[in-house]
């Protein structure tokens, strides 16, 4: 039996706040008067038929750059199709009573850096994506007490990705501490009206879901189904298979979750057949590091790509 506790690094609910919090419409990590990244030259068309693959990486620890460097032996198309960066933090401030976007220092690293640390990948065709995690203050994606509140932080959101010149919005609705600072509780229309909002400023960026917590189990509200609005969906127990109960195509979704590392290479590669006879259209890997994982990587490649994958230092 699979354990269903991850191992992820949560440093990022511990660094130091360097951001001002704004209770409506801007980003509170931007200034006020920030302009949109300049849009990045589109990317080479993937090199390869199969699953889409998705490399979580954990910025406190290692570079973005990493997943980049794996290539299929079998026609050098990337390995990774897209990168996420995690995490950045729903934060809350008491004062004003109202969630902001938070970056600890190397999340912030990550962003300033955008030329050396995301477009490179871009413009490889992989694309980069921000994760958005709960931080242990009350706030979280689900409790949000009105639509306006919602709205104001979906602009956040959508201002971030336009600034930093990324390609979505991940949600992972972990840690968030719901009650905690006098914050409500779970309601089944907070969700809905963030999505709803950010689906409306982004029409063509990406939005995830990592399906776990309150949120993932509030797609529906007032006649609204949010399924349509993501475009992936992905098992959060690593070394699993899982189906997300969202009603998005098998092309979309991921029942298959491995960290890179710790799943055995046996495991990976039981997952990847599965993914591929049962004919869903994703694969989600955790935990990409700098050390020379090809052959774990290439446990994978094998049965979504039919090729090894080799790792350019």
């Amino acid at each position: 039996m699979f354990s269903p506790i991850r191992s992820r690094v949560r440093t990022a609910a511990l660094a130091l706040s360097a951001v001002a919090a704004l209770a409506f419409g801007t980003t509170a990590t931007t200034g006020a008067a920030a302009s949109p990244a300049p849009a990045p030259a589109p990317g080479p068309a993937p090199a390869k038929q199969g699953p889409t693959s998705v490399a979580y990486v954990e910025v406190n620890n290692n570079s973005m750059l990493n997943v980049g460097k794996y290539a299929l032996a079998d026609g050098g198309g990337n390995v990774f199709d897209i990168a996420v960066i995690f995490a950045a933090n729903i934060n809350y401030d008491t004062g004003t009573k109202a969630a902001y976007l938070h970056f600890n220092e190397n999340v912030r690293r990550v962003l300033d850096n955008a030329a050396t640390e995301i477009r490179p990948l871009q413009q490889k065709g992989i694309k980069v994506v921000l994760s958005v995690l709960g931080n242990h203050q009350g706030a979280g994606f689900a409790n949000f007490p009105t639509q306006q509140a919602a709205s104001a932080f979906a602009r956040q959101l959508s201002d971030t990705v336009a600034e930093y010149g990324l390609d979505g919005i991940d949600f992972d609705d972990e840690y968030a501490e719901y009650g905690r600072n006098g914050t409500g509780q779970p309601n089944d229309s907070s969700f809905v009206h963030l999505v709803t909002a950010l689906r409306a400023n982004m029409p063509d960026k990406v939005i995830s879901l990592y399906n776990i917590g309150p949120a993932a189990s509030r797609l529906s509200y007032g006649g609204v189904d949010l399924s349509s609005k993501f475009d992936y969906a992905w098992n959060p127990y690593y070394g699993s298979w899982q189906v997300p109960r969202i009603a998005l195509p098998k092309s979309d979704l991921s029942p298959a979750a491995v960290e890179i590392g710790r799943t055995s290479q046996s495991t990976a590669a039981d997952l990847a057949r599965r993914t591929v006879s049962e004919g869903y259209g994703v694969y989600l890997t955790y935990n990409l590091d700098g050390a020379d994982r090809s052959a774990d990587v290439s446990a994978f490649t094998r049965q979504l790509y039919g090729s090894d994958a080799i790792r350019t230092p």
